[in-house]
């Protein structure tokens, strides 16, 4: 048991705090995706049901620290307390002062206003993490999403409240990932997107050596296209890593396309076409994957028995490039294997291609879930290990 199980503990008139990611995508104000709101109130409300005065901290985008909100409103949690009332039939007040304690309203759930404001929460400062933990009987850990942050709100805390525990939404993240990393049903496949090699270079060398299939996509794969020879016009590759993915690629296959949609620029009136890959023009870019590739890819996901997917095959956002991964998202949810997704662009896809009842597991984590399949450990999971003399969800 990683610690105090939180669907255990009485929670009736205690002061429970619960730290959940409701860093919700947002574009002029408006809440693009409610996928990590509605991650949340599971616990949200198990807590309000079981009597607590309930309190819930998150951050939302990266604020400047210990600047007012009235000076960068952009950062408020108002559109995400707003919805949340929405989504839940519960009632939510919004405190922005609350440091040094705060008089609860009549509301049902308190929000404590962008925990990022503080000064000293990106530095896990110890005078901060003991302030907040004072704000409760019960902390309570559930930002998956933010595990991977040694911060005042996600780890310093752990030490200084009265009792702490993960909550729900972090133990389904973890048991998630170990059933995909450490017992998984063979053959296992690896479906890693995105633009740049850079930010996955851990997690594909974690994984090389449990993957049964390795598949890349996006301009990832325009890297690996690039070091085996392949002209790849005016396409988004990583020079400084041709070298690491031809030494990956003898150590796994990786089933490269071999055709591909191109276009001379990323923009919605763009002029698309579709051609083999040695045929790409200098003046072009390759934007998403062509039918005969797809195809083929179809084939490895419905043979798979685990699937770990993480971004886009494509550049889904703009409708002309995005048959690749919507065909992706699709066979993934079709398929009989146990499926774990993560990342932003991934959840997005999944919610724009309504698939998300086809995938075993979305995680809501990006940076959290990218470092654990990585094989790093998060620091407040270990700090939660470290409270609770346990070390199940470690490495």
């Amino acid at each position: 048991m990683l610690d105090v199980d939180f669907l255990e503990l009485d929670l009736k008139n205690k002061r429970v705090l619960i730290r959940e990611d409701l860093n919700v995508p947002m574009k002029k104000g408006k809440i693009l995706s409610n996928a990590r709101l509605l991650a949340a109130l599971p616990t949200i409300k198990h807590a309000v049901d079981n009597g607590a005065e309930v309190t819930v901290m998150s951050h939302l985008g990266r604020p400047r620290e210990n600047l007012s909100i009235r000076d960068q409103p952009e950062f408020s949690l108002k559109p995400v307390v707003d919805r949340l009332e929405v989504l839940s039939g519960l009632s939510f007040e919004l405190v922005s002062n609350y440091i040094d304690g705060f008089v609860r309203g009549k509301a049902d759930v308190t929000v404590l206003e962008n925990v990022r404001l503080n000064l000293g929460e990106s530095t896990n400062n110890q005078l901060l993490s003991k302030r907040l933990a004072a704000l409760c009987d019960i902390y309570v850990m559930d930002a998956f999403a933010c595990a991977h942050r040694a911060h005042s709100s996600t780890t310093g805390i752990i030490r200084y409240a009265p009792i702490s525990c993960s909550g729900p939404l972090l133990r389904k993240e973890l048991d998630a990932l170990r059933k995909a990393l450490y017992a998984p049903k063979k053959p296992m496949l690896a479906i890693v997107g995105g633009s740049k090699v850079s930010t996955k270079l851990a997690v594909l060398e974690s994984l090389v050596n449990q993957l049964d299939q390795l598949i890349v996509g996006g301009g990832i794969a325009n890297t690996f296209l690039a070091a085996k020879g392949f002209d790849i016009g005016r396409s988004l590759y990583e020079n400084d890593l041709l070298e690491f993915a031809a030494d990956l690629y003898k150590k796994i296959n990786i089933p490269l396309p071999t055709d591909v949609v191109v276009a001379s620029g990323i923009k919605s009136d763009a002029q698309i076409r579709i051609c083999n890959v040695s045929d790409i023009r200098v003046e072009e870019m390759i934007v998403d994957f062509g039918p005969e590739s797809i195809s083929r890819l179809k084939d490895f996901i419905a043979c798979a028995g685990t699937i770990l997917w993480n971004g886009p095959i494509g550049v889904f956002e703009i409708d002309k490039f995005e048959e690749g991964t919507k065909q992706i998202a699709e066979a993934i949810a079709s398929s009989r294997a146990f499926s774990l997704a993560g990342g932003g662009d991934t959840l997005a896809a999944i919610e724009r291609y309504g698939v998300n009842s086809g995938i075993s597991y979305s995680s809501t984590g990006g940076g959290a879930f990218l470092e654990y399949v990585g094989g790093q450990t998060l620091p407040a999971v270990q700090e939660l290990a470290n409270q609770h003399n346990s070390k199940e969800y470690l490495r």
